[in-house]
């Protein structure tokens, strides 16, 4: 019998974020899943270490890639679950009966495309930022992801025959573009209304390189959306970051 949810964790010389994202997994009160770990090839002593902390339900492989959407598509190609989960190195479930949330809802709502929860920002010693700078909306259409990535990826948890690999042309905002293509293909998406669900490190790739990912987030707005509705959407994220909190987390 196949697992309902299968986590992917992509990561590399990152073993001190790893520990937290693999504890937060196993300590989920719901074990109807399957926790992949692709590795690129680290050098810091994270095959050791997830070696010396074995669990049946922990599929590991380590070996060089293209970057972090090359390693989430070997992930994605390894899943057996019937949602897939993308929870980075020092991402985290926000609490031990987070998965436990969604399959509720999963089994509530008849297997739906996508159901998806809020998020926290949180900084590398756990520390709680705030909340996200964009609330998941209370419904969630194809036409949301034009006001920006609405739905945190980690968030995100999507059928898996509705999805494909990711688009490895992108470097930074392939996530925005993979979960556009799931709501194309999404028949229901079920909210998990204001229950967080992941605690978001901002220290991620596209924190890091926030100005280029919004500028590929321009493209791909563009290709799916038109270009005028990308400008005018633009206009609107250039207001509202004008008017946002002092010190409001502004990624993930």
């Amino acid at each position: 019998m196949n697992p309902l949810f299968t986590i992917i964790t992509v990561c590399r010389n990152a073993l001190e974020n790893l520990r937290v994202t693999v504890a937060s997994v196993d300590s989920q009160t719901c074990r109807l899943y399957e926790h992949i770990i692709v590795d690129g090839a680290s050098t810091d002593g994270t095959v050791k270490w997830l070696l010396d902390h074995p669990s049946p339900l922990r599929h590991i492989i380590s070996e060089s890639d293209k970057g972090i959407y090359d390693a989430m598509n070997k992930g994605l190609a390894m899943a057996s679950g019937d949602y897939v989960v993308f929870l980075n190195a020092g991402d985290a479930f926000h609490a031990s009966d987070t998965l436990q949330l969604y399959a509720d809802a999963i089994m509530d709502n008849d297997y739906p495309g996508i159901v998806y929860g809020q998020t926290d920002v949180v900084d590398a010693s756990r520390r709680r930022l705030g909340a996200r700078h964009l609330k998941a909306p209370a419904v969630l259409t194809l036409r949301s992801f034009l006001d920006g990535m609405v739905v945190c990826h980690q968030a995100f948890v999507a059928l898996r025959r509705i999805t494909t690999g990711y688009d490895t042309r992108w470097h930074y905002s392939a996530d925005y573009e993979w979960c556009i293509r799931c709501l194309q293909h999404s028949r229901s998406n079920i909210s998990l209304g204001d229950a967080v669900t992941v605690d978001y490190l901002l220290e991620g790739e596209t924190s890091r390189h926030h100005m280029r990912s919004l500028m590929e987030r321009f493209r791909i707005m563009c290709y799916y959306y038109g270009r005028r509705r990308a400008v005018a959407a633009h206009v609107r994220f250039i207001f509202r970051k004008l008017t946002a909190r002092k010190g409001e987390p502004r990624n993930a």
